[in-house]
């Protein structure tokens, strides 16, 4: 596999353990990290977001092969993983940290973040307003080592169980 062919997405739906083990079980994706993503305070720490003053969301980079999986799969996988109507929630979680964002790498995803994100709202599966933002990618800052599969170090596929 060329390296040269590889392509980056990231995503923010909540605590970024599960979302990471869900991107992690498809064909094609190659690689994910955990981190931080979209706020405004250098090198954050867990305990920096989970202060909720540093602006960062719970993100999950995900390096994917465009020629097994296309981003408009892992934008449907995105949506099924969380509820987008939630501002800064995700079941027991609850700041800032854990709002819905897809960061996008390019104009690309944009357009297609955009659409999908309209086409959800049309179809009549959610009664409140799709509340996820759609941003360009910032720096992404790699969380702390013990946060990196976290689930998948546990045996454990999602959370909660």
């Amino acid at each position: 596999m060329d390296d040269m062919n590889l392509k980056k997405a990231s995503f923010a739906a909540g605590c970024f353990w599960g979302v990471e083990a869900a991107f992690r079980q498809l064909k094609g994706v190659v690689d994910t990290r955990v981190g931080y993503m979209g706020g405004n305070f250098e090198n954050p720490k867990y305990g920096d977001v989970c202060s909720g003053r540093t602006g960062h969301a719970e993100s999950v980079e995900v390096t994917y092969d465009p020629s097994i999986i296309l981003y408009d799969e892992l934008l449907d996988v995105f949506w099924e993983l969380h509820d987008p109507t939630t501002p800064n929630r995700q079941g027991p979680d609850i700041g800032e940290q854990y709002r819905s964002v897809i960061f996008y790498h390019n104009e690309e995803q944009k357009k297609l973040a955009d659409a999908s994100k309209k086409k959800l709202q049309g179809s009549g599966r959610y009664k409140d307003d799709i509340v996820t933002e759609i941003v360009p990618a910032s720096k992404f800052w790699t969380a702390e080592k013990y946060h990196q599969r976290y689930l998948e170090k546990r045996g454990r596929r999602f959370c909660g169980l």
